[in-house]
């Protein structure tokens, strides 16, 4: 039977949508959820505790399709990844820190952003990320390096840097030649998820691990899978194979897939049982997973089948049981919800309106 969503709150987001602001996001760091959105010019980040105070600016130093951004999980300091440096602001606006590297478009440098905004190799170039551990003492960058591997592909290296000053703690090459990358924390700050995205070559997982000295690096097998999530214990990772078709829980502690599910386990869409539209492919019709995802709690896991769905009417979200990987149910929302489920760990997810000016949070 259909699981239904209660809804808990819609939140406003702080920025209009304008064509160049990012849609918002909900981070939850250390029992507290954050509000988080970058616009062109500053990045928004909102406690929404009933007490907090008013949202905080950070004013940012190049425009949003230049790379990404992360926030400590106190609210006080913005990393923002660029083309040729990490640059850290503080809530007044102070630069506190920049560390620089190689450029991902693959020029000399520049010292400015004024200096390349007008230059198409840099709007359409590749970038890295940055994400802080789960209490803050740590902050996770993965960069452009720079030489080329004996492949020749692009070193991207992997960087574990002091937040507080900037300082380069340990750094390693992940091999990989990357478009774009994503951090995923675990809850021990010694440990960092970071999913690579290849374009159409793939997307490499790396697992870090700072015992204070060295950064060990473990690619899991190679596997071809985005990392999606870790759960609330720290005991399980939650991936989805590059093509789409098999979700997975694995164990931290080696990357060994537990349980899997694969989407032919899916049922078609209810436009198609009901004739309608008509397709004579059936491999065009088949489901699979959206690389969004993430556990409510230990034991269940919320995903979308969305971007397979688009073409035969609204998106479907499904709940799936973490420890069988069984297909527990179809989640149905009070009104009509876009995009994928975006699970915080606590028993609650959001989804984002279709004008990207308004999230709206659920649980069971």
């Amino acid at each position: 039977m259909p699981q239904p969503a209660r809804p808990v709150s819609t939140i406003v987001a702080p920025l209009a949508f304008s064509g160049v602001g990012d849609a918002p996001r909900l981070e939850r760091r250390g029992g507290r959820r954050w509000l988080v959105q970058r616009g062109d010019t500053a990045l928004v980040v909102q406690d929404l505790a009933p007490s907090a105070a008013a949202a905080v600016r950070f004013p940012a130093p190049w425009p949003r399709r230049y790379g990404s951004c992360a926030v400590s999980p106190a609210g006080d300091l913005a990393v923002f990844a660029g083309l040729h440096a990490l640059r850290a602001v503080d809530r007044s606006g102070k630069v506190r820190w920049e560390v620089r590297h190689p450029c991902w478009a693959g020029c000399a440098g520049h010292d400015s952003f004024t200096e390349y905004a007008d230059e198409r190799d840099h709007r359409y170039a590749g970038s890295g990320s940055a994400g802080f551990s789960a209490d803050g003492s740590l902050l996770w960058a993965h960069v452009r390096g720079p030489l080329a591997d004996d492949r020749g592909r692009g070193a991207d290296e992997w960087l574990v840097i002091d937040p507080e000053d900037g300082t380069v703690l340990a750094r390693t090459a992940t091999h990989t030649a990357a478009v774009g990358s994503d951090h995923v924390p675990h809850p021990d700050p010694r440990q960092m998820g970071l999913t690579i995205g290849e374009g159409q070559d793939g997307a490499p997982l790396r697992w870090g691990r700072w015992d204070g000295r060295t950064l060990a690096v473990d690619t899991f097998g190679e596997a071809d899978r985005v990392l999606l999530a870790v759960s609330p214990t720290g005991k399980r990772l939650l991936t989805v194979t590059h093509d789409q078709d098999t979700l997975a829980v694995h164990r931290v502690t080696d990357g060994t897939v537990e349980t899997a599910l694969g989407a032919e386990t899916l049922p078609p869409h209810p436009a198609l049982e009901a004739g309608q539209p008509e397709t004579s492919d059936d491999e065009e019709a088949r489901a699979f997973f959206d690389y969004e995802g993430g556990f409510l709690d230990e034991d269940t896991v919320v995903v979308g089948t969305v971007e397979s769905d688009e073409e035969f009417g609204a998106g479907r979200h499904w709940l799936v049981d973490a420890a069988r990987m069984r297909l527990i149910d179809r989640l149905v929302h009070p009104f009509d919800v876009s995009g994928p489920p975006r699970a915080l760990g606590d028993g609650t997810w959001y989804t984002v309106s279709p004008g990207d000016n308004a999230l709206h949070l659920w649980s069971l």
